[in-house]
């Protein structure tokens, strides 16, 4: 069974895997093994936290293990609330109009405008699944599992979620959008960005990203066509928010232009449709519904997909999924139908 754990110092050979087979663009999973072990460390202190009455600096960070090997396939994670001690930039899309009344000209124009508006939401973040293991709707228990996470735990997390989607670049990771902003503006590549951000290192961006608003129409036309467009490989995962009730509100990435999408935490149809009910343990019927089902504890957290006889007052799950799920009868358990 794939169960999804909080992540350990031991998954660190695991993650940086995942951060090699990632690839460009994947801001959140840079190779960089000192960044990557902060990131271990700084999950593990938000997960040790067992009272949390808002959302702070929190980045939980989980795995993907399959328990019959010990083998993790993937990991996704939540931040509780971005940009509260580092600038959290975006673009906004934008509208000015230049009208003469007198010449009978009117004019309205797209702008891009670098801002902070997302400061202190919650992101959902560093979702990858290696290769081998997209089916099943494997991937959908990975992205999906964190809002039941956030429907459990509401204080440690804000009123509004964001995703941020990979924007368009080609296969040596070069995007059309950033090399019109490294012509004019910047000395370095999108790969040599992407990475100084990944790992933290954000002043560049204050420094040299152009302050005033930017007509569209004054970007090359590659850079144009790719603003707020994901690259192939992210469209699944649009696909998916989407069906959850995110949307794009205008706001797309400063170095790829990927779109960035948004919802209140309250109306994502995960959270709305999930339920919590105590755990019986028995033999499911032959057409009991497969289920994300979660245990309600931080620290000791266990996911996975597992089928399930949902009842008025109790779940029915099997011994097998009870046991990777660290639950017993009577244990409460958070669920919704996959």
């Amino acid at each position: 069974m794939l169960v999804v754990r909080p992540i350990t110092p031991q998954d660190y050979a695991a993650l940086y895997t995942c951060a090699v087979e990632s690839g460009y663009g994947f801001t959140s999973l840079p190779v960089d093994e000192a960044l990557l072990r902060r990131r271990i460390a700084r999950a593990q202190e938000a997960f040790a936290r067992e009272h949390v009455s808002e959302p702070g600096e929190e980045g939980y960070l989980f795995v993907m293990e399959d328990t019959a090997t010990g083998e993790v396939v993937g990991c996704s994670g939540i931040e509780a609330a971005v940009g509260l001690t580092e600038a959290f930039y975006h673009y906004r899309l934008g509208k000015v109009v230049h009208h003469s009344k007198s010449l009978d000209v009117y004019n309205a124009l797209e702008t891009l405008t670098l801002c902070n508006d997302y400061t202190g939401v919650s992101e959902l973040c560093t979702l990858f699944l290696r290769e081998p293991f997209r089916k099943n709707q494997n991937g959908r228990v990975l992205s999906r599992f964190r809002m039941l996470f956030m429907a459990e735990f509401r204080d440690r997390f804000s009123q509004f979620a964001i995703a941020e989607m990979r924007g368009v670049s080609d296969e040596n990771g070069d995007s059309p959008f950033w090399h019109w902003l490294e012509k004019y503006f910047f000395n370095m590549d999108f790969n040599q960005a992407d990475y100084l951000t990944g790992i933290g290192e954000k002043a560049f961006v204050a420094e040299l990203m152009p302050q005033f608003p930017l007509y569209v129409k004054m970007l090359d036309p590659e850079a144009q066509a790719v603003i707020g467009k994901v690259h192939e490989n992210t469209r699944p995962a649009l696909r998916m928010l989407e069906n959850e009730g995110f949307r794009f509100r205008g706001y797309v990435d400063i170095f790829d232009a990927g779109p960035t999408v948004e919802v209140e935490v309250a109306n994502i149809k995960s959270v709305r449709e999930s339920q919590r009910l105590p755990i019986r343990i028995g033999k499911p019927n032959d057409q009991a519904a497969r289920h994300i089902i979660m245990n309600t504890r931080v620290a000791d957290f266990r996911a996975g997909q597992a089928p399930a006889e949902v009842h008025a007052d109790y779940l029915l799950i099997s011994p097998e999924a009870a046991t990777a799920l660290r639950l017993e009868a009577g244990d409460a358990a958070r669920f919704v139908a996959l």
